[in-house]
């Protein structure tokens, strides 16, 4: 009896969740009070040892301690100072005006904006309300479709969540224990092919439906030839400069993310100081947005780490791993699996709530499949970027919806979305079919073979006394002290069971 009720514990977890979740509950305070909850009764029923919550003093202080966390401040703080700047709003200007000539041009400036911003920003509510605020009455002034518009918008705004340096990509390589410039590395060309088939689209539609996309009239051209290239010249160099800055710093290795997040957040002040628009009103919005949004993840953080803590307590990853060996096709059965199930959960649940609820499940099986951490953090952050495409809960949408006219109703929008998701897909399809796009860059592997791998640990150096001696095992058996603490809980554990 006590062992049935131990094995329906794993179980009984994840569906009160996703109950809490229902109910509409926050996502952070969800995770921990029902990880709590099934604690105590487990505590009761004499499934657990009391001694398991002495190791969340630990796993709270490591999350605070962790230093790749720091680049979520400074990547959100430097795109809101770039946002509220005004750089999104030249870009738009002057990159229209160079398309303008050509049918679809201001949609063209849209994507192309789009990638640069998502480049130095990292943040989709900058990069979305920035387009639609500017670029949606342009295009619906000079007869642009309303669907084409508000689309290309709100996927191109997405562009972030891909494009490094991407607040989800940090997230994702925390979480699967990858390293974050190998995973921006590796996410640099599929980032580039979704923007050329964002492009692509346009250019078909132009073609199909010239009414959809015209082009800019004479009169709306009020930059020409070589003023028009000169001003272009003067926008364009300083976010190129940053870019530069902040990822060839970490592709170099000069820097880490957290240290390329700082250099960035340092250059975006420097940036809205030179332009004469960096005042007490933007800094003080921008401390304040990014103090919301960091204080956001690590309560969530906090609460994954209780939920964490006791689903595998109660042995929740061995029930998640049995589940994927009932899916068949092996590895490709899992990644279709796991697919499908993000895509879905996309539509209801932030990113945020399905990288720290669900991919710590997913990635020890992962593991044990020999897929690459890098490679399996791109598909994943592919997947992720149409959550923010897919209604009801689309936060692109409702970003758009936000600053939208009034004339364009919320079923045009979603209407509009349809055929980017499609595009989406094509290229998360591309990521899954030729993974050399991915590893190409990054250096990693795809898929490892761990049958043959042998791993030697090299003898512990000694001093003349310990030679003497005979030697002596190092204290702690090598071991950190989190590896020790972790282990004498599991061992308290397994003999309370």
């Amino acid at each position: 009896m006590t062992n049935m009720a131990f094995e329906l514990m794993a179980p009984l977890m994840f569906a009160g969740l996703a109950v809490f979740l229902l109910l509409g509950y926050p996502v952070a305070f969800a995770l921990a009070a029902n990880g709590l909850l099934f604690a105590f009764a487990g505590f009761e029923l004499g499934l657990l040892q009391p001694e398991l919550l002495q190791a969340l003093p630990q796993r709270i202080y490591g999350i605070m301690a962790n230093p790749l966390l720091l680049a979520i401040p400074f990547f959100t703080f430097m795109g809101l100072i770039l946002e509220r700047s005004g750089m999104a709003e030249d870009l738009l200007d002057t990159i229209g005006q160079l398309f303008g000539p050509l049918r679809g041009g201001v949609a063209y400036a849209v994507i192309f904006v789009g990638a640069l911003l998502a480049a130095t920003t990292g943040v989709i509510a900058a990069s979305v309300i920035a387009m639609g605020l500017i670029s949606l009455p342009i295009m619906l002034r000079y007869g642009y479709s309303q669907q084409l518009a508000s689309g290309v918008i709100c996927a191109s705004g997405t562009l972030a969540q891909i494009i490094p340096p991407s607040i989800v990509l940090i997230v994702l390589a925390d979480v699967l224990g990858a390293p974050v410039g190998d995973v921006y590395a590796g996410a640099m060309l599929p980032g580039l092919m979704l923007v050329a088939l964002l492009m692509a689209y346009v250019l078909v539609v132009s073609i199909v439906r010239p009414s959809a996309a015209p082009a800019l009239p004479p009169e709306a051209r009020t930059l020409r030839d070589r003023r028009l290239y000169r001003h272009a010249l003067f926008v364009m160099v300083p976010p190129l400069a940053l870019i530069f800055l902040v990822l060839g710093s970490i592709f170099m290795g000069v820097a880490t993310p957290s240290e390329g997040g700082a250099m960035g957040a340092v250059g975006a002040l420097a940036l809205a100081f030179a332009k004469r628009r960096l005042d007490y009103r933007v800094l003080r919005e921008a401390l304040e947005s990014t103090t919301r949004l960091s204080s956001f993840v690590m309560f969530i953080l906090i609460g994954s780490t209780v939920f964490a803590l006791v689903f595998r307590a109660v042995d929740g990853d061995l029930w998640v791993e049995q589940l994927f060996t009932l899916v068949p096709g092996g590895t490709v059965g899992f990644l279709v699996v796991v697919n499908l199930l993000i895509f879905v959960l996309g539509f209801f649940i932030d990113f945020f709530e399905i990288a720290f609820i669900l991919l710590p499940l997913l990635a020890p099986v992962a593991a044990k499949m020999g897929i690459d951490p890098v490679w399996f953090a791109v598909m994943i952050g592919m997947n992720l970027q149409t959550s923010f495409l897919t209604p009801p809960f689309g936060f692109a949408l409702f970003y758009l919806r936000s600053v939208a006219p009034k004339e364009i109703r919320t079923s045009e929008i979603y209407k509009g979305i349809v055929p980017f998701v499609g595009i989406q897909l094509v290229a998360l399809l591309i990521v899954i079919a030729w993974p050399a796009l991915v590893t190409g860059i990054s250096g990693a592997g795809t898929v490892k073979d761990t049958s043959s791998v042998e791993i030697r640990i090299p003898a512990p150096e000694q001093s003349p006394e310990e030679s003497k001696d005979g030697g002596s095992e190092p204290k702690d058996g090598g071991r950190s002290p989190e590896d020790k603490a972790a282990a004498d809980i599991e061992r308290m554990l397994r003999e309370g069971k």
